[in-house]
């Protein structure tokens, strides 16, 4: 069992960078992949990056990709998502998210076991 929860959004203008973390409480937190997802308003949620158990492996949806960096502390038991040169289309709720094991790809909504409640990120044009 792991108990997700993220922090760091909020209000931040076109262009600017915000930095998302999700702290994990339970056990084994490197054991776990993990993955940022968003949802924006009437829309379904989608994968925005993943990192595998140790760090070494990381995938990222091509819309974010050389924007966003993911990373995650293990002796923390915390993941984060860098997000820089925001643009008002990266508005949503941004949801971290793990799974057991190691991945081999980007993770998809189906793949993940457990959710934190979201963070809502609103980039302002």
């Amino acid at each position: 069992q792991v108990h997700l929860v993220e922090s760091g959004g909020g209000l931040v203008q076109d262009g600017g960078s915000l930095r998302l973390s999700c702290a994990a409480s339970g056990r084994a937190f490197s054991s776990y992949s993990m993955g940022w997802f968003r949802q924006a308003p009437g829309k379904e949620r989608e994968s925005v990056a993943t990192i595998s158990w140790t760090g070494a492996r990381t995938y990222y949806a091509d819309s974010v990709k050389g924007r966003f960096t993911i990373s995650r502390d293990n002796a923390k038991n915390t993941v984060y998502l860098q997000m820089n040169s925001l643009k008002p289309e990266d508005t949503a709720v941004y949801y971290c998210a793990a799974r057991p094991g190691s991945i081999s790809t980007m993770t998809s909504t189906r793949d993940m076991d457990y959710w934190g409640k979201g963070t809502l990120v609103t980039v302002s044009s």
